[in-house]
């Protein structure tokens, strides 16, 4: 080291010092949940679908993964609260109009943008959709549409004596399809942080806990209700206590079977001695045993 010519070796050149963690791309977090579906990876298609947690999946793969849940090794933790196609919302999307330029920046340009701002859904601005039509807009687009909640509170102040229920009062107008839904339950971000996540979970839990007992299927339900429409009153009284029907042929047969072996039983202990008969029982209670034949046999008992 040294006599070279004037190199003179660092501190960083002779010890090693730890090396920073590496740190994700946010670009590229950020790109990958907007543009591509959670489940899949794959980009975002027509028709989309979201679930009450606000993530984006293609339906394709959602109904891949309910067909065959070993489909997609990570399904269970990004989509295991998903139990069939009724715990998802197809999304109605607007497409992006601007034209492409055909190159490599169509890749980062946002495929739907809001029907209302026409800002592009990339993960800049935060997007909304309406659970009960799936209509999406941009936050500030459906705020700036449906009004601020001061607003509204002025208005209903204001409105005095209304012959409008409180309920209905709370019920906005979807801006693009007209579906009423409820501002503090319906309005599900999409992409959501991890708080907001957590605030999604504990209110799609508290929404499945209401949800009524599965139903019979109706054409169950028919064939059970023309059943009991046939059978008579007496039946449906007496149903539990019902026995299997037997032919009356073999019913005749076998009490005519039956008579014919107690007679021959009859027949058989006639003929036997008393201490015999003793042996099989004579129709008197038997005697009590004592401790001394208790558990044993004797022909004289």
């Amino acid at each position: 080291m040294g006599n070279d010519g004037g190199s003179i070796p660092d501190r960083r050149d002779l010890v090693k010092t730890k090396a920073k963690a590496e740190q994700a791309d946010k670009a590229n977090q950020t790109k990958a949940r907007w543009f591509y579906c959670a489940l899949s990876k794959k980009r975002l298609q027509e028709p989309v679908v979201s679930c009450l947690l606000g993530k984006l999946y293609n339906k394709d793969a959602i109904i891949e993964y309910l067909l065959d849940k070993s489909a997609y090794g990570d399904g269970e933790e990004i989509c295991g609260h998903i139990r069939s196609l009724k715990d998802v919302k197809p999304l109605k999307l607007t497409p992006n109009g601007a034209p492409s330029n055909g190159n490599n920046e169509d890749e980062n340009r946002a495929s739907f943008v809001c029907s209302l701002t026409q800002k592009e859904m990339n993960g800049v601005q935060p997007f909304v959709y309406i659970y009960t039509c799936g209509c999406v807009f941009s936050q500030a687009g459906l705020r700036t549409v449906a009004g601020s909640p001061k607003e509204k509170e002025k208005q209903s102040e204001s409105g005095g004596d209304s012959p409008t229920p409180p309920a209905e009062e709370s019920l906005d107008l979807c801006p693009q399809c007209g579906t009423k839904y409820s501002r503090a339950a319906d309005v599900i971000p999409l992409n959501p942080s991890e708080e907001e996540e957590w605030t999604l979970r504990a209110a799609m839990e508290q929404r499945r806990a209401l949800e009524p007992s599965k139903k019979k299927s109706k054409k169950r339900k028919q064939l059970e209700e023309a059943g009991d429409a046939a059978e008579p009153p007496s039946k449906k009284k007496h149903g539990s206590s019902t026995q299997p029907s037997i032919n009356p042929s073999m019913g005749a047969t076998s009490k005519a079977v039956i008579q014919g072996l107690a007679a021959e039983e009859a027949k058989r202990k006639a003929g036997m001695s008393a201490a015999v008969k003793s042996l099989y029982g004579d129709g008197k209670p038997p005697r009590k045993e004592t401790f001394m034949t208790m558990g044993t046999f004797t022909r004289y008992a």
